[in-house]
C-alpha cells in the first residue's frame, strides 16, 4: 500500500488522530509533549502515529497535510494544525468541544 494510502487509513479511522515524536507518555520533542498534554487534557481518547518509528510518513505526511511541521493534530478527517494551535484552541475552549464531536460522531 502506497504511503499515501497509510495515511488517508489513518486519518480516516482515527477520529482524533496526533502525528507527534514519540508517544504521548514520551514524547521526543517539547512540542509533540505540549499537543499531547493539551490533547489529554480534553479527557477523550485519542490515537497517535511516532513519526520516529514511521520514517516514511515523517517524509509524505507534510506533503499530503500542506503543514510542514510537527506535531499535527487531525480530528474528525481535517488538519487541525500543530501545538501552538492546539493550546490556543483549548484555552478557549474549542478544542474540547471539537474533539467531543468527533468522538461521538464516530460512536454514533
Amino acid at each position: 500500500m502506497e504511503i499515501i494510502d497509510t495515511i488517508k487509513d489513518q486519518i480516516a479511522n482515527n477520529p482524533v488522530l496526533l502525528y507527534m515524536k514519540g508517544s504521548p507518555n514520551a514524547p521526543q520533542c517539547g512540542f509533540s509533549s505540549r499537543a499531547a498534554q493539551v490533547l489529554m487534557a480534553c479527557g477523550e481518547k485519542f490515537a497517535y502515529v511516532d513519526i520516529l518509528q514511521n520514517p516514511e510518513i515523517r517524509a509524505n505526511l507534510p506533503k499530503y497535510a500542506n503543514w510542514p511541521t510537527f506535531p499535527q493534530l487531525w480530528v474528525g478527517g481535517e488538519l487541525v494544525g500543530g501545538s501552538d494551535i492546539l493550546a490556543e484552541l483549548y484555552e478557549k475552549g474549542e478544542l474540547q468541544t471539537l474533539i467531543k464531536q468527533a468522538v461521538e460522531t464516530k460512536d454514533a
